[in-house]
């Protein structure tokens, strides 16, 4: 058996340039600005969401302490209403209950279009007229409204409801 006792050694130069020591240097020191530029930004960053957190924090405070000296410097009222406007309401619900779904009607309207019964007293009779058809033509609606709501399917009425509920 023959065995070559002589080895040649074959070292290629690299030409990678990651290799090159003046590329080594300058990646580091370029590495090392941007890990630099990156933490100032951090930093500012961090201060410009620290001065808005404070800032909001002091506009909340403030406002509690605005509001505060407020209910302190108005005198207490008491919780329950006073008699007077406890029978005004109590009138004002009765006579709602009294008129008919006409004159209900009616009074929507009016307040609708900001006006009086003196206003409507005070127009032409052709504006009455109007009026009076508009208070029809609704009266007719919700008679209209209220039969369909009666003869509906069920299923029909409670897809209704679920879609007035949103």
């Amino acid at each position: 058996m023959l065995v070559n006792t002589q080895v040649s050694s074959v070292i290629q130069q690299s030409k990678r340039p990651d290799l090159d020591p003046a590329n080594a240097a300058a990646s580091a020191l370029y590495s090392g600005v941007m890990q630099n530029v990156q933490n100032a930004a951090a930093a500012t960053q961090v201060q410009a969401t620290q001065k808005a957190t404070d800032t909001t924090a002091s506009n909340v405070d403030a406002a509690f302490a605005k509001t505060r000296l407020q209910l302190q410097a108005t005198p207490p009222t008491s919780a329950t209403p006073t008699t007077a406007t406890s029978s005004q309401a109590r009138a004002d619900f009765t006579d709602y209950m009294t008129k008919t779904p006409a004159e209900r009607i009616r009074d929507q309207i009016l307040l609708e279009k900001g006006l009086t019964e003196e206003d409507v007293k005070a127009m032409p009779v052709e504006q009455q007229d109007a009026i009076a058809q508009e208070v029809a033509d609704r009266l007719k609606m919700q008679v209209a409204e209220q039969f369909a709501e009666k003869t509906a399917d069920p299923q029909i009425k409670a897809v209704k409801d679920a879609l007035a509920a949103i």
